[in-house]
């Protein structure tokens, strides 16, 4: 004999209930962007995620696929996150400094689709001229190799070239979304106009200086240097976790005599434990200077303007800025 149990309509009503609340938790950003009507954005990293989010203003829904305190070199993309490209309306990254973000998006084929890496012009820059005296070492040798094998990709550290890639997208968005397209000339134009102004900061700020080498752990600041007449000096090569040879170690501290170096720099992100050995075995000072591939707690500023010059203060201060 079967018994059966008459379940109350209330509690059938009340696990339908729970079951939708549960499916809406894990659905995707890209989704509350298409239900809301705004253009559903995918930047791969912090830079790219603040210009969509300075462009797009309340146009856009805006995720990123690195979350802060991850290390953007390092990503691995997740079958989510893939599910979440692919749905969106416009994806916007830098081509070559993720690879798992590369191969997701050229597999994603999603119209809108912004390299940053086209919209301005990017140069090779390494560890540092010494670096290459000691190619013949095996290390160094294929630290030598991976900065060569493609340009520097650090342009959002260089103001002037971060406005020429916030352009570019400005003008993707318009196309991808021609009913607001006014405002996001708008919101581009005021964008490039307050790093125009931070270009001048940087400028004036770093224009009179008694010296003119840094050393840092990270070589992402080779467009900063460049731009401003200064000489970076990288412990590592564009990998931040790539560990340097005992010779690019010996140059550094001969380096560091030489230009009258006062400070090893480091960044929040990755390892300080090679700038701490450097500045204690040339009794250095250590300070941070942040290449903004993410916002943390840690970050000396909230966004990337107040990192940026936090970044500044911190040079002028180890260069003798006058």
């Amino acid at each position: 004999m079967n018994v059966r149990r008459l379940i109350p309509a209330a509690a059938i009503a009340g696990s339908v209930t729970l079951g939708m609340v549960a499916l809406s938790a894990c659905s995707s950003s890209s989704a509350t962007g298409k239900d809301s009507g705004k253009l559903d954005v995918v930047a791969s990293f912090y830079p790219m995620q603040f210009l969509a989010e300075e462009i797009g203003g309340d146009h856009v829904a805006v995720s990123t696929l690195t979350k802060p305190g991850v290390e953007p070199h390092d990503l691995e993309i997740t079958p989510q996150q893939t599910a979440e490209v692919g749905e969106a309306d416009m994806v916007l990254y830098l081509k070559s400094l993720q690879p798992a973000v590369d191969k997701t998006v050229e597999q994603a084929g999603v119209k809108h689709t912004v390299d940053a890496a086209t919209l301005t012009e990017l140069e090779a820059h390494g560890a540092g001229d010494a670096e290459e005296e000691h190619a013949g070492d095996e290390h160094a040798g294929e630290e030598h190799s991976h900065d060569e094998a493609g340009a520097d990709p650090h342009v959002w550290l260089d103001p002037a070239k971060y406005a020429e890639v916030a352009a570019g997208v400005g003008k993707a968005m318009e196309k991808a979304d021609p009913d607001h397209a006014a405002d996001y000339k708008k919101n581009t134009d005021a964008l490039v106009g307050k790093l125009t102004a931070l270009d001048t900061e940087f400028k004036d700020g770093l224009k009179n200086t008694t010296r003119k080498t840094f050393i840092t752990t990270h070589s992402a600041f080779g467009h900063l240097a460049e731009r401003y007449g200064l000489d970076q000096e990288g412990i590592s090569g564009l990998d931040p976790e790539s560990e340097p040879s005992p010779a690019r170690m010996k140059e550094l501290q001969k380096v560091a005599e030489q230009e009258k170096v006062t400070t090893v720099f480091f960044e929040t992100l990755a390892s300080d434990k090679t700038a701490k050995t450097l500045a204690a075995d040339t009794g250095l000072k250590t300070d941070v200077l942040d290449p903004l591939e993410g916002i943390t707690d840690k970050s000396q500023g909230d966004d990337y303007f107040g990192v940026m010059r936090a970044n500044l203060a911190n040079l002028q201060k180890a260069l003798g800025a006058k």
